[in-house]
C-alpha cells in the first residue's frame, strides 16, 4: 500500500530543492506557475498532493523533467535484498535502483555526500541505463546546496560504470566508477574522476558507495582519507589505484 503523505512530502522536498538550485523565491514559483505564495509553500511541506497539471508546471517552471520530481521509491528492508539475491544470482548493486554515495573532499576538509538514482525502466541501450546524481553540499557558514548531475549508469560482470554532467554546466563531467561485489555486502569502493566545478581542473577521488544510508560519518572520514602506505604505493607505481579487496 502507498503511503500518500510520504510521497507527497518527497516531492514536495525535491521541488524546494530544485528551486533553491535555481535561485527561485517561494513567490517567483507562484507566479511562474500562477498559484499563491500560501500554495506553493504548502506543495513543498507536503499538506497538498499535487496533480499532474500542476507538477508539469512545476517542471517546467524549474526546468526539471517530472520523473526527477517523482522519483520516489518506497524504503524496503535488508531482507528483501538477500531474498532477491538468491532467486537472480545478481548482486544487490546490479539490481538497485538507489544508491547512497559518499566521498571526502580535503581541500575543505569535509565529507561529502550523494544519492544515485537509477531508472530501470529507461534503457538506453543493452545494460544502459538513465541515472542521477545529487551531491549535497554544506559551507563553512552552514548554507547547504545541492548539485545535480544527469547521466548513464552501464552494468559489467566487475564494474559498474557511471557517467554523469552538471546539469547546469554541461563542461563539468564525471566518471564513477564501482566494483561490483563479489560477496553479498552493502558496501563497495570506487574511483570518482572529473572536472572539480570550483577549481575547473581534473581530479579524482576514492569514494564508497553504499545500499543503504549511513549514520557514521567521523567513520566514512577515516575509511576515505588517504593513508601514508597508500600514497607511498601510489609514489611506486606512478598511478592511483583503488581495489575491493576490503
Amino acid at each position: 500500500m502507498k503511503d500518500t503523505a510520504s510521497i507527497s512530502k518527497y516531492t514536495g522536498q525535491k521541488i524546494k530543492t530544485y528551486r533553491k538550485m535555481k535561485h527561485m523565491t517561494l513567490q517567483q514559483l507562484a507566479d511562474a506557475i500562477h498559484k499563491s505564495r500560501a500554495t506553493v509553500c504548502k506543495y513543498e511541506s507536503g499538506e497538498i498532493t499535487l496533480d499532474i497539471e500542476a507538477l508539469y508546471d512545476i517542471s517546467e517552471a524549474l526546468d526539471v523533467s517530472l520523473g526527477q520530481l517523482i522519483d520516489y521509491r518506497p524504503p524496503r528492508e535488508k531482507e528483501n535484498v538477500v531474498v532477491a539475491e538468491e532467486h537472480t544470482g545478481k548482486s544487490p548493486f546490479f539490481r538497485a535502483d538507489r544508491l547512497y554515495f559518499y566521498f571526502y573532499d580535503g581541500r575543505y576538509h569535509r565529507l561529502k555526500e550523494a544519492l544515485i538514482d537509477i531508472r530501470k525502466n529507461s534503457i538506453l541501450e543493452d545494460g544502459c541505463y538513465e541515472a542521477f546524481l545529487s551531491i549535497h553540499s554544506t559551507s563553512p557558514s552552514g548554507q547547504s546546496s545541492e548539485i545535480l548531475y544527469t547521466g548513464n549508469v552501464l552494468y559489467s560482470d566487475m564494474l559498474i560504470r557511471f557517467s554523469f554532467s552538471n546539469r547546469y554546466n554541461k563542461l563539468e563531467q564525471d566518471l564513477l566508477y564501482i566494483f561490483n561485489p563479489l560477496e553479498l555486502r552493502d558496501f563497495t569502493e570506487g574511483l570518482l574522476c572529473g572536472i572539480s566545478s570550483t577549481d575547473l581542473v581534473p581530479c579524482a577521488f576514492r569514494c564508497l558507495v553504499t545500499l543503504s544510508p549511513q549514520t557514521n560519518f567521523e567513520a566514512l572520514r577515516q575509511r576515505l582519507t588517504l593513508t601514508s602506505k597508500e600514497l607511498r604505493r601510489w609514489q611506486k607505481y606512478n598511478m592511483f589505484i583503488v581495489n575491493n579487496n576490503i
